[in-house]
């Protein structure tokens, strides 16, 4: 991996940014060049808070290219007192699953020994100390994903200055979980951050990097993307929308996908009520991702989710469309979606017989449109209000807390990591990449607290909602066998 190290005519950058206000001593001259530089380059910058949703769009939107060398700045690390805050707002539900993804260390804590062993599957080593971010990269990572995560953390610590705790992380940046429960069954495993995780692992689900844009695939920033989505989704009504089930992805990724290519409309084939659409991302980058932007695609009464290698950053996008989603029966989870509840924020498709499964989904909403728009509406809401960037910061910062509660030894800089700094993650990126993080940037440390977190479940509570979705399945796989029996009699 490439220096992580640019110099302090970067720094400009970062204070223009109000991003080291709180961090550096800034002299009386270089106040002045900043106003300057505001001055000079206002007209051709995007900016965006992302507390407010704020974002304006301005005509000239190519940003200037800055010269930066190979030194962050000497910086002197200022611990500001903690955010007051008369009375914290109670954290969304699914905050609660942090209490079960660190419950494997509860009892024997995480000692470095452990961090250590989770090195053999991890893509980088990530420390915060002091309030400084290291990072140690150990192999190859698709894409940027390990740079945009940096990111993301970058902006935590501007939100939340001197309140994050000192932390030494092991990232896998893949798809599929890694730490499997049946190989330590007799042991505590070793504690690895993920995008996903499943029933069979130990994985700790973090929020992954496409809240932060995803610029090889021209998908803007969460908080931006959500925002035009839900503009899209006021000037579109549901009734208006097409009375089919819309996909439109990568069909090669899972045999589920290519399975669900079988119940796109056909001359010879059942209608099954679904618009399945290959997507090649190779050709749709060559001709400019023309058809591939996704609020153009909030065009259907329901959309459809299926999983690809693991599971897919699309499951926020196609909920927040108003649509109702139909979810095929999913293997893996992401920090947010264990507490959306089938026949409330979406309706669940059966794996095996997902064609009938979908027809049926779409014929009932069809015939019960107010009940359809509903759950439709209930997922929407479900992103739109509890998946703020306030509330995935938040979520990041109390993991990161806990975490580090269970911490037996003093994190410290390991010899290979270096420091991350906004200066590096600006300068060293030109375009779309330069515009999406400069869209995501954090301006200001935050005015209050961060939400406050629920206390664990206790497994009695927590059995009664697994089986209470269980339940909730399994009504609805009845209505469908009811309704393919009632029309076998027909025939």
């Amino acid at each position: 991996m490439g220096s992580l190290h640019f110099s302090p005519s970067c720094g400009v950058i970062k204070t223009l940014y109000g991003m080291i206000g709180r961090q550096h001593k800034i002299t009386t001259l270089g106040f002045f060049l900043v106003i300057l530089l505001i001055t000079a380059i206002s007209v051709q910058w995007m900016d965006m808070s992302i507390l407010s949703g704020a974002f304006q769009r301005n005509s000239n939107s190519v940003f200037p290219e800055v010269s930066c060398s190979t030194e962050c700045p000497e910086r002197t690390v200022l611990v500001p007192e903690a955010a007051q805050s008369s009375v914290a707002e109670a954290c969304p539900e699914y905050f609660r699953w942090i209490h079960e993804d660190l419950k494997p260390w509860k009892a024997t804590g995480i000692t470095r020994e452990m961090v250590e062993k989770a090195r053999e599957v991890a893509h980088i080593r990530v420390l915060v100390v002091s309030g400084v971010l290291y990072v140690e990269k150990f192999k190859q990572v698709f894409q940027t994903r390990d740079m945009v995560t940096l990111w993301g953390i970058l902006q935590l610590l501007t939100l939340y200055p001197g309140r994050v705790p000192d932390l030494d992380m092991m990232f896998e940046l893949g798809d599929m979980p890694v730490i499997k429960k049946q190989a330590y069954r007799a042991a505590a495993p070793p504690p690895l951050f993920h995008y996903c995780g499943d029933s069979s692992s130990h994985d700790i689900v973090f929020p992954d990097w496409s809240f932060w844009g995803w610029p090889e695939l021209k998908i803007r920033p969460w908080e931006v993307l959500k925002k035009e989505l839900q503009e899209t989704n006021e000037g579109r009504k549901w009734e208006d929308r097409e009375p089919f089930a819309y996909w439109k992805g990568n069909t090669k990724l899972s045999l589920a996908r290519r399975d669900l290519v079988n119940c796109n409309a056909t001359d010879n084939k059942e209608e099954w009520n679904a618009r399945i659409y290959d997507m090649d991302w190779h050709r749709e980058k060559k001709q400019g991702f023309n058809t591939s932007d996704l609020v153009n695609q909030c065009t259907h009464r329901y959309k459809i989710y299926v999983e690809g290698i693991s599971w897919s950053v699309s499951q926020k996008y196609i909920l927040a469309c108003d649509s109702m989603s139909l979810v095929i029966n999913p293997h893996y989870y992401d920090f947010f979606t264990r507490s959306l509840i089938p026949t409330i924020h979406f309706w669940p498709i059966s794996e095996k017989n997902k064609c009938r499964a979908i027809k049926y989904a779409v014929d009932w909403g069809n015939a019960h449109p107010k009940q359809a728009k509903g759950i439709g509406r209930a997922g929407s809401q479900y992103v739109q209000e509890k998946l703020i960037m306030k509330y995935v910061y938040d979520y990041m910062f109390h993991l990161l807390q806990e975490y580090a509660k269970l911490l037996r030894y003093q994190p410290s800089v390991p010899e290979g990591a270096v420091e991350v700094c906004y200066e590096a993650l600006i300068c060293s990126v030109k375009g779309l990449r330069k515009r999406y993080r400069l869209n995501s940037m954090v301006n200001n440390a935050s005015e209050s607290s961060p939400c406050s977190l629920p206390l664990p479940s206790n497994p009695q509570n927590l059995r009664a909602f697994l089986e209470k979705k269980r339940d909730l399945i399994r009504q609805v796989e009845l209505r469908e066998a009811a309704n393919e029996n009632s029309r076998q009699a027909q025939l």
